[in-house]
């Protein structure tokens, strides 16, 4: 291993970005860029070019952690160990199982997430086990679930996205928080594609658009019903395609007509010609697409509003088409994988649901259990959160930093502190980890191999590249030994490719069907999209995925093609469609390497599936479903005591909780510590100069930061970064208020005032 670069990629967002990792000879590891990934093709950001230097002894955990007196102080694995296992199993014999939670994380790789579900269900018997993805996209996965039969972060690859002709990003900032990805609406500028940006900040990705919407924060719902609206009484709308390919659409449009421009214009604060401008511009090409971030996401009305951008694609025939579609753009970088096998409080592996009986005994037989032993579906992640110290007396928690990502974070702190026992697997030492009875130091990307699922639906292989530092041990080792404490001595080994093949088996069939996939092929092919079912044409399944969707190199100049016709792998349930060969090869599609492609034996194999829908939905009968919707406000408006919203996000050179990049002298450098954005009219108004320390006060705490003054946000909206604790962590301030279907909870607007404290300390 030593000096030769290993291919891998990042720890870091949902791209994935690939990158060659090389072990120096004076030791350390060097990260270069990896041309032949077609994400980022060899571009990083600042984070991806620092990512080594988390490896490093120095600013990691090295030993486990045992708390002595009030204080944690360096102990032995056995030790370690043997004190998890012996406060699970008496906390468990004394309350029962479901005194038992586990939280677990998106960044985990799909091994990890697989292991930690089914050690919650099996070995501890509980159904109090959720992870903090649910706080990143989980409101796009009801959405879409609900539409379309089925939850993918994008149903066609990134690099569609250059060939269609208008992209609506909403609530996203990709400059910023995923760099690499830029290039493609750079590209679809360029090649006389439009871009317009939804956010109430003027981001560095907002710069670059044609057209900038700032509604106001909370009201995207709104917008995006008014956008409809325009779309019908213009006469927009695709009926042949609305008549063949959905249901529902007199409802939804009943509901979109009660919002009419200047109804929305109040609402919102953007101006009727806007409205009518960005309808023009989605509308007049012959492809265009939806994306979503966070910003529509995290509110106690998520999923409605992702459902109201969902119908305006509906609604026009941009689903489900060549260079068309709804897609949300995930977060983490297990976000995607994350969510489908078994960490989330309501589902099992293959992206099914606990509550589902034939799931059940599908998986319950991979596992060598009875279905009626598995628990049902359990908290969310807030309300498990909520309720630790009462209801749930002992934590496992592994890659999550809840003291400072979660809403209500003060509280959420007092509720980990208020718990009879707390153990942490973690790479660093994070502020809920200094919490912990117990903390074990845990491989990180670099240093193991494993899955992750990229927000395209790309299943990739990250490699071992480097061995880690004396005493670190992976998360899977940590399962296989706590299983074997407690009782079970079988079914949870250490090696991540053993656990990958019984994923394998456990999501055959599912809606996020990976039976098709084997690290052999994810080396060779760069990854392998889901679902990707065993053999050519599967062994069951949803019918979700009728083919890669061969795309024609250039749009027609007509109307959009028959939407059956580029589809070039059948449904797992049909025997023929058109686009295959007459030995049911996909028609263009490359063989694989080193394989036999699909007709030619009995090694042939699926291609996987890049694009989705492009036959049919993931519906019993293939059709989308529009889904009424109608706007209401924010769970917490503005008044006279905290007149102002808050709104929250990311910088570039910080991730998530910072918990590993505020390690990371460079990325300290560019972003040191938590700010709050006020306009002008605002500061002046409050008397704050720039620099100036101002409070942040919401109904449930007070955060204090620098103000930093610019044009680019509403007057009537403060913004402050994530990932910092301490005196400016953001998420003291946040609203828990939860969407009634994804449990989400309403980061991205609460009420404050803002208070000004004087100049800042020189």
């Amino acid at each position: 291993m030593e000096n030769t670069p290993t291919p891998t990629h990042c720890p870091y967002c949902a791209l994935q970005c690939g990158m060659n990792i090389t072990p120096l000879p004076q030791g350390g590891v060097e990260v270069t860029e990896r041309a032949d990934f077609p994400v980022n093709r060899g571009a990083l950001c600042g984070k991806g070019r620092t990512a080594a230097e988390v490896l490093s002894p120095a600013v990691r955990l090295t030993t486990p952690l045992v708390r002595e007196g009030g204080r944690l102080v360096e102990a032995g694995w056995p030790e370690a160990l043997d004190r998890i296992a012996e406060r699970l199993g008496a906390t468990r014999e004394r309350y029962g199982a479901d005194a038992l939670g586990v939280f677990g994380g998106g960044g985990l790789t799909n091994e990890k997430a697989y292991a930690l579900g089914k050690f919650a269900r099996v070995v501890l018997g509980t159904s109090q086990i959720d992870y903090n993805g649910r706080f990143c996209m989980s409101s796009a996965a009801a959405a879409g679930t609900k539409a379309f039969g089925l939850d993918r972060g994008l149903p066609f690859p990134l690099e569609d996205v250059p060939r269609t002709g208008c992209v609506i990003l909403v609530g996203s900032n990709p400059a910023e928080t995923m760099p690499p990805s830029l290039r493609f609406f750079t590209e679809l500028r360029e090649n006389g594609g439009t871009l317009i940006v939804v956010d109430p900040r003027r981001t560095r990705t907002a710069e670059q658009a044609d057209l900038h919407l700032a509604p106001r924060p909370g009201t995207d719902l709104a917008l995006a019903l008014g956008l409809l609206h325009l779309v019908v009484a213009e006469g927009r709308t695709d009926e042949e395609y609305i008549r063949e390919r959905t249901t529902g659409w007199e409802e939804a449009r009943a509901a979109a007509m009660a919002h009419w421009p200047e109804y929305v214009e109040r609402i919102t604060g953007v101006p009727v010609p806007q409205l009518r401008e960005a309808v023009r511009m989605f509308c007049e090409p012959t492809a265009a697409m939806v994306l979503t971030a966070r910003g529509p996401e995290q509110q106690s009305k998520g999923t409605d509003t992702v459902g109201a951008w969902i119908n305006l694609c509906l609604a026009t025939g941009r689903a489900g088409r060549p260079f068309s579609g709804y897609g949300c753009l995930t977060g983490q970088g297990n976000g995607q994988g994350g969510r489908e096998h078994g960490q989330k409080a309501d589902q099992l592996p293959g992206y099914r649901k606990l509550d589902d009986p034939a799931a059940r005994r599908h998986v319950a037989g991979v596992w060598g259990v009875d279905p009626d032993s598995l628990p049902g579906p359990g908290r969310s992640a807030y309300e498990l959160l909520d309720a630790l110290g009462t209801d749930v007396r002992a934590l496992l928690l592994m890659g999550s930093n809840p003291v400072v990502s979660a809403p209500r974070a003060a509280h959420i702190e007092r509720r980990l502190r208020s718990l009879d026992f707390l153990a942490v697997a973690d790479v660093v030492l994070s502020e809920t980890a200094e919490l912990a009875d117990v903390v074990l130091p845990v491989t990180q990307w670099a240093e193991e191999t494993g899955t992750t699922t990229s927000l395209e639906g790309r299943v990739l292989l990250r490699r071992r590249a480097v061995a880690p530092p004396p005493g670190v041990r992976s998360d899977l080792y940590v399962l296989h030994e706590l299983a074997g404490r407690l009782g079970v001595e079988k079914g949870f080994p250490a090696d991540p490719e053993e656990v990958f093949e019984e994923l394998r088996r456990a999501s055959a069939g599912g809606p996020a069907d990976y039976s098709g996939i084997t690290y052999r092929r994810l080396a060779e092919e760069n990854g392998v999209f889901w679902p990707c079912p065993e053999g050519p044409g599967g062994t069951g399944g949803t019918g979700a995925a009728d083919g890669e969707g061969t795309v024609p190199d250039a749009l027609p100049d007509g109307p959009a093609a028959d939407p059956g016709a580029t589809a070039d792998v059948p449904p797992a349930h049909l025997t023929a469609a058109a686009g295959t060969t007459a030995a049911g090869t996909p028609a263009g599609a490359r063989p694989l390497p080193g394989t036999p492609v699909a007709g030619s034996g009995p090694a042939a194999v699926h291609p996987g599936t890049p694009r989705l829908f492009l036959g049919r939905f993931a519906t019993p009968d293939g059709r989308a479903r529009f889904v009424p919707v109608v706007h209401r406000a924010t769970a917490e408006e503005p008044d006279a005591e905290y007149p102002l919203l808050l709104t929250t996000g990311r910088v570039v050179s910080q991730y998530q909780s910072g918990a590993q990049t505020r390690r990371v002298a460079e990325l300290n450098a560019a972003a040191p510590g938590p700010f709050v954005e006020l306009h002008p009219r605002l500061a002046a108004r409050l008397g704050a100069a720039d620099g100036d320390r101002v409070a942040v006060v919401s109904r449930r705490g007070r955060a204090v930061a620098p103000a930093r003054i610019t044009a680019a946000i509403r007057p009537d909206t403060v913004f402050m970064p994530f990932h910092w604790p301490g005196e400016g962590r953001a998420n003291t301030l946040t609203n828990p208020a939860l969407d009634p279907a994804s449990r989400m909870p309403e980061f991205k607007s609460c009420a404050v005032r803002v208070e000004v404290l004087g100049p800042a300390e020189r």
